[in-house]
């Protein structure tokens, strides 16, 4: 996957204001928020700028205080805002949730606040006609499909012209059943995977969504067989607590008919898994990106969603060298230490 192009990976989503409780506390009780940036393309392509790739992302904020808050985030962030756009409006706003993290017996819950907000007056001649051949890659997902018929059109068209630009495209089908219905998403989804290079897809969302039934193995290679996808990548998360998970996952390599899997992080101690699965997104593209070598990618997958389980907030903060030294980590059975230093 080598090109000279500016970048990397450029991603089209909605960008989030998340506002949390102090640890432990209830929404309904807590009388402080965190306040954070979040959102599934932001989180992706911050991962894969951690790892050391150039990264954009299309969006569109309101030109406010709280929208300035955003775009310093992405920027801290190591991604690039030239294809960020500005809501000028007087009912310009950012989606809001709010999560509260769970300890076993109660599970985590979120609450949204998104509806109207400014992603979705977005429109294609807002973004620049030179986008569409500047990167390697292109990645959105199935939220960025259900926020609105307007985004849905835009994310639609976004991956006709990257595909004809010559970008790969990463789709992650993210299937959320508060945004949208199991048969209009099935519908959707079906009518672009035809342009779908990587596709980054759940066991349950397979079996219940698109309603495929057998084994595993053979659901990941259909998806090869019946639309052309290069790479699907499926995860496999153990929940034994909202604060203990065991994670893992499966890639299958359609030109070398080939599927990968190794040992699953086991017992991880979770601080906060919203955006663990964007992580390992961006860890196998990274690694697949840096090293076109489908083990590698399987293996940052894996590290990346791991490691980002462990620190609070919906982006990672785990660069290279963490990641790196985790896989490493991982792989050895002997004694390790306990500190790094």
């Amino acid at each position: 996957m080598e090109s000279k192009r500016p970048f990397d990976a450029i991603t089209f989503g909605e960008i989030m204001l998340r506002l949390s409780p102090t640890v432990n506390e209830r929404i309904v009780d807590g009388v402080v928020f965190e306040k954070r940036a979040g959102g599934s393309e932001l989180n992706v392509s911050s991962g894969l700028s951690l790892l050391g790739l150039r990264t954009g992302i299309i969006s569109k904020l309101p030109r406010s205080e709280i929208g300035t808050f955003i775009k310093n985030r992405i920027r801290f962030g190591g991604v690039s805002d030239d294809f960020l756009l500005y809501d000028e409006s007087r009912d310009a706003r950012l989606g809001v949730y709010y999560y509260e993290n769970g300890a076993h017996p109660r599970k985590p819950c979120v609450v949204y606040d998104r509806k109207h907000s400014s992603i979705n007056s977005i429109t294609l001649e807002e973004i620049p006609e030179s986008a569409y051949t500047s990167t390697r890659v292109f990645h959105t997902s199935g939220i960025s499909l259900a926020l609105s018929r307007q985004t849905r059109e835009v994310a639609l068209e976004l991956v006709r012209r990257f595909r004809a630009g010559g970008a790969k495209i990463s789709f992650d089908v993210n299937y959320r059943a508060n945004l949208w219905e199991e048969d209009e998403a099935r519908r959707t989804i079906e009518s672009i995977l035809p342009y779908i290079n990587i596709l980054f897809v759940s066991s349950e969302t397979s079996r219940r969504m698109f309603r495929k039934t057998g084994e595993l193995h053979d659901i990941m290679k259909s998806y090869c067989r019946d639309y052309g996808v290069e790479v699907v990548a499926t995860t496999n998360r153990q929940i034994i607590s909202p604060k203990q998970h065991t994670f893992g996952s499966i890639l299958y390599s359609a030109g070398e008919d080939r599927f990968y899997e190794e040992e699953p992080y086991a017992n991880i101690e979770v601080v906060d898994r919203i955006g663990s699965g964007d992580a390992y997104v961006a860890g196998v593209l990274f690694g697949l990106l840096k090293y076109g070598d489908h083990q590698k990618a399987l293996e940052f997958g894996n590290a990346s969603s791991a490691v980002k389980n462990t620190v609070p907030g919906d982006m990672p903060a785990s660069d290279f060298r963490d990641v790196e030294r985790l896989i490493e980590e991982h792989k050895n059975t002997g004694v390790q230490s306990e500190m790094n230093r």
